[in-house]
């Protein structure tokens, strides 16, 4: 059966766009860097990004924890000193993308039913079970470390990153960024007087105003998240002021103020985080098992952010080899999160690998600039409190634009499988439905009952089966990566169909020249530890 191109044209004004193995129109790739003015308001602008998720994550966890302002501020300053230093190691030593390691929502469930066991219930005092509570999720965390630590050093992950394929890719890495979801428009409205003109202004002005200038300097494009925020912060500051939320309910006031964060006023002018602030860490089989699977999880989410990264950064497909360095040295990253008492593990931000696609600069160096920004605001409790202060919905409204980067990064490599294939259609279509429709199923039924729809006498059982298959992206991967392994596995053209032709020559290290630039330890540390 013929098919028609259609139109008078030409043959080749139909022809198909070149599949890239880098991506083009990235200004400054990993291994490059802006001049110094520019690389550290770029860092800054990565450091605001990756703050909103650890104070969510706190505000979350540390009033069930016991813990009050002060507290919280503690906290909140831990964990971006610990995530100065993890993201210092992962871009030194561990994948060498500029991700930043920040806080991780898988922990959030397993750390949430840790926190409400029986246990503590008898601890009046607050102050004394927020520590008593914090030194057992330290002890957790230590323990479950040693997964990601195994997995990754001991090459698992290398073994299994050699399996993946672009067509298993796409719903990793789409359903790393599409399924935070609800992190993005349904916080943006819980104060939409100022979620959404955040939305609207970033938008303009990263995507529309560039568009219309004849000048090829990018500023606002690639300053549009710090633009955007300074004026509705402003913005949000003269409704606080003028008392436009004076009579409003609760949880208005607590969305829409600037002033209710309550860090400014408990935040400690200096303060350096030290290891075992909170006492010894104590130690629970049941408690480490059920973080055990977050930290795979975030295994899995981190994969997805670091091939999201990797493209982003106008790098060659990461190496499985490098791939799993990257998940030992984010072991011990959530290992350090347990020595200092963060409350929760860490993972590779989405948001911030979003922002590579945004502002265009997928450098390495910038990122290593923010480590130091969140180094440096960890240490001056007021001024880093000040910026934590802002109001969440307009994080939510960043998130909104930066986790679309991260799935437009993984609907990419599309451009590696034949879509033509009815096999890669099924494959697609049934892991990215799945990966939305399974952990709906699973936080419908949690809210709904109280408990998970795997309810046996082992509590910590019930709390890994419910973290697992709460991640989409996590169940996404598992079904994509299952069928693309054993679905037609004999036909002749499923390799092709899949795109594994296309990421044969980085199955290992030395088979292509360009993985020293992007990927190659500092210090000419390769001769004592060659990637395979």
């Amino acid at each position: 059966m013929a098919v028609g191109g259609g139109g008078g044209g030409g043959g080749s004004e139909f022809q198909p766009h070149p599949v890239k193995e880098q991506l083009p129109g990235v200004d400054f790739c990993v291994s490059s860097s802006p001049a110094w003015p520019e690389a550290i308001l770029l860092g800054f602008q990565h450091y605001l990004v990756m703050l909103g998720t650890i104070v969510i994550i706190s505000t979350i966890l540390v009033p069930l924890m016991g813990g009050g302002n002060v507290e919280k501020a503690q906290v909140i300053d831990t964990f971006l000193f610990v995530a100065g230093i993890n993201t210092l190691l992962q871009t030194l030593f561990g994948t060498r993308l500029p991700v930043v390691m920040g806080a991780s929502y898988a922990f959030v469930l397993p750390i949430t039913t840790l926190t409400l066991s029986s246990r503590f219930g008898a601890v009046t005092d607050p102050r004394q079970r927020f520590k008593q509570t914090m030194r057992a999720v330290q002890g957790a965390l230590i323990i479950s470390s040693l997964l990601q630590m195994i997995i990754g050093f001991f090459g698992f992950w290398r073994i299994l990153g050699r399996f993946i394929s672009p067509l298993a890719a796409v719903p990793l890495v789409t359903l790393t960024g599409l399924g935070l979801f609800a992190l993005g428009f349904p916080q943006l409205a819980k104060c939409i007087e100022v979620g959404l003109p955040e939305l609207i202004i970033v938008i303009i002005l990263s995507q529309y105003i560039p568009s219309m200038l004849k000048s090829n300097r990018a500023i606002f494009d690639r300053f549009a998240v710090l633009l955007s925020v300074a004026i509705v912060w402003v913005y949000a500051e003269i409704l606080t002021v003028a008392g436009a939320y004076d009579n409003r309910p609760l949880k208005t006031q607590l969305s829409c103020r600037t002033d209710r964060a309550g860090l400014i006023s408990a935040a400690p002018w200096i303060r350096v985080p030290y290891p075992f602030q909170w006492g010894s860490p104590t130690f629970n089989a049941g408690d480490a098992l059920a973080i055990m699977a977050a930290s795979f999880v975030a295994i899995i989410e981190s994969t997805g952010t670091y091939i999201a990264a990797s493209r982003y950064g106008s790098a060659t497909h990461i190496p499985p080899s490098v791939l799993s360095r990257g998940v030992g040295w984010q072991g011990i990253g959530t290992l350090l999160d347990g020595f200092f008492g963060t409350g929760s593990g860490s993972t590779a931000s989405v948001e911030n690998a979003g922002l590579l696609g945004l502002t265009r600069v997928g450098s390495r160096r910038v990122v290593q600039i923010a480590a130091g920004f969140m180094l440096f605001f960890s240490v001056l409790g007021k001024f880093g409190a000040v910026l934590a202060s802002i109001p969440l919905p307009i994080v939510a409204a960043l998130y909104c634009v930066l986790f679309a980067y991260v799935v437009s990064a993984g609907l990419a490599y599309l451009q590696f499988t034949n879509l033509n294939s009815f096999r890669s259609k099924f494959i697609l279509g049934f892991a990215l439905f799945m990966g939305l429709s399974v952990p709906q199923y699973f936080n419908e039924y949690l809210l709904i009952s109280g408990r998970g729809p795997v309810h046996t006498g082992a509590i910590w059982f019930n709390t890994m089966i419910q973290v697992l298959f709460s991640s989409p992206a996590t169940v996404a991967a598992i079904v994509a990566f299952i069928l693309d392994s054993t679905l037609g596995r004999g036909h002749s053209s499923t390799r092709r169909d899949s795109g594994r032709h296309w990421w044969e020559k980085f199955r290992f290290y030395n088979q292509d020249t360009r993985s020293d630039e992007f990927y190659g330890l500092p210090y000419n540390l390769n001769r004592f530890f060659p990637s395979f």
